[in-house]
């Protein structure tokens, strides 16, 4: 079963980076995985081709206008792991909100 994760942060450069290490990741460890980083202005347009959306700490503040806007599983990325690129503790947290 393939993941669809949406990345979602200020302007989506960090979360860039953050979505090649969970490529690297997912190859690594037979995951098959689809991920996107977008900015805030752009993921209105895009969220619902993902099952999951993870936003940058930066962004939690839109959390809920988030959940209402898209009507989807949403979770804000840990501080610590978000800065570290700690993607095993992230896809932790997509398979506890994972539909």
């Amino acid at each position: 079963m393939e993941r669809k994760i949406l990345l979602i942060c200020a302007g989506g450069m960090s979360t860039g980076i953050l979505m090649k290490k969970m490529e690297q990741y997912a190859a690594e460890h037979g995951i098959a995985l689809q991920v996107e980083a977008v900015g805030m202005s752009a993921y209105e347009d895009v969220c619902h081709q993902y099952d999951v959306i993870l936003l940058g700490p930066q962004v939690s503040y839109k959390k809920a206008e988030i959940e209402q806007t898209s009507q989807m599983p949403l979770a804000v990325i840990a501080a610590y792991d978000y800065a570290v690129g700690n993607v095993a503790n992230i896809m932790k947290q997509v398979d506890e909100i994972y539909p």
